[in-house]
């Protein structure tokens, strides 16, 4: 089978032949409908080297990956052939206490993985390519009915990871409560669906590009800021008494996003930083409003990616998608890195 594969640590992907995969005991092959380019491959792509992460290439890229069951392993139990799915991305060793309850993301024996800290298209094969093969079959997640796999594919990640960063304050969202979005690209447009299918805040959504911003428009958010010196000030003027935001979610992560959001946020709010665009924030007792939590998230488990597909059938969040085939996939990431792709790339083998 044909498949997009990276060959090495910085280095461009090249599409090859690859033996088609036949599943052992517990694991099942899926006939991928669509895999999700994601910004992170680019950082696989452009600037990890060999110790960066405890895996390396070659392998084959896409980590956001549905289909169809094509062929089952023995002893697999609940799924059959030909019936829709989306594969689960993060790959734990699925016996530690956090892998028992679907967050492998967060696996607490790596070594015991299938591969240390990753999953499909990060350190093992993904799915860009004509079939995939599953280690668990715990990680394939049927589709409700209603959502195609290549709308399912990009929820799998770009979905999943701000539906987790949001449901964790989902407490500070009340009504009279403000949300802001900070970076509306491939996963901020889809955080902007996700606090208005679930949540009742306001909505603002701040970057530097005009087309972003209208995405967010179109996508409910009630306020869209053009990033400037300003900024924080704009967003506290537009939450009640001045008071700031209940919630930053920054899908940047740069050194100046990660400090809109601090000068922004309210006290005792939430800043989430989930960009990994290599910034850092200072912080001491005077630097950051009271009682402001500030964390990172990773995707996201899989009793919630049952919860985003449940709303993507729903029509509640539905990604921007391109779909691309295989041949084309190279040009896919190179419109990624260059800023030109609005919303999601989807490759269809």
């Amino acid at each position: 089978m044909r498949a997009l594969r990276l060959p090495g640590w910085k280095s461009e992907p090249e599409v090859v032949e690859v033996p088609e995969p036949t599943p052992g005991p517990g694991q099942v092959v899926v006939k991928i409908g669509g895999a999700g380019a994601c910004h992170s491959d680019l950082h696989l792509m452009h600037d990890f080297e060999a110790g960066a992460v405890p895996w390396n290439p070659p392998f084959t890229l896409g980590h956001e990956n549905a289909g169809w069951v094509h062929a089952l392993g023995a002893g697999v139990n609940g799924l059959e052939v030909g019936q829709p799915v989306a594969v689960y991305g993060p790959w734990g060793c699925g016996t530690c206490a956090r892998c028992r309850v679907g967050v492998d993301p967060y696996c607490e024996n790596p070594a015991g993985a299938p591969v240390p800290s990753g999953g499909g298209g990060l350190g093992l094969d993904g799915g860009m390519a004509e079939y995939e093969l599953v280690p668990d079959a715990r990680h394939v997640v049927p589709l409700p009915e209603g959502l195609d796999p290549v709308e399912a594919a990009p929820l799998t990640d770009a979905g999943l990871t701000p539906y987790h960063a949001i449901r964790r304050s989902w407490h500070k969202l009340p009504p009279d409560s403000t949300a802001v979005v900070i970076g509306v690209g491939g996963l901020g447009h889809v955080g902007v669906q996700i606090l208005k299918a679930t949540t009742a805040a306001r909505v603002i959504a701040v970057d530097t590009r005009a087309d972003a911003l209208k995405l967010a428009e179109e996508y409910g958010a009630d306020l869209t800021l053009r990033s400037g010196d300003r900024t924080a000030e704009e967003i506290r003027k537009a939450t009640p008494g001045g008071r700031g935001a209940d919630v930053v979610l920054d899908f940047v992560g740069a050194d100046a996003t990660m400090a809109l959001g601090a000068a922004a946020a309210r006290t005792v709010g939430d800043l989430t930083i989930v960009g990994i665009g290599g910034g850092t924030l200072p912080v001491s007792f005077f630097s950051v409003p009271y009682e402001l939590s500030i964390q990172t998230t990773y995707w996201g488990s899989r009793p919630e990616l049952i919860e985003v597909l449940d709303l993507g059938a729903r029509g509640l969040i539905r990604p921007k998608i391109t779909t691309f085939g295989l041949d084309d996939a190279v040009d896919a990431y190179r419109q990624l890195q260059d800023g030109s792709l609005e919303g999601r790339a989807v490759i269809v083998p």
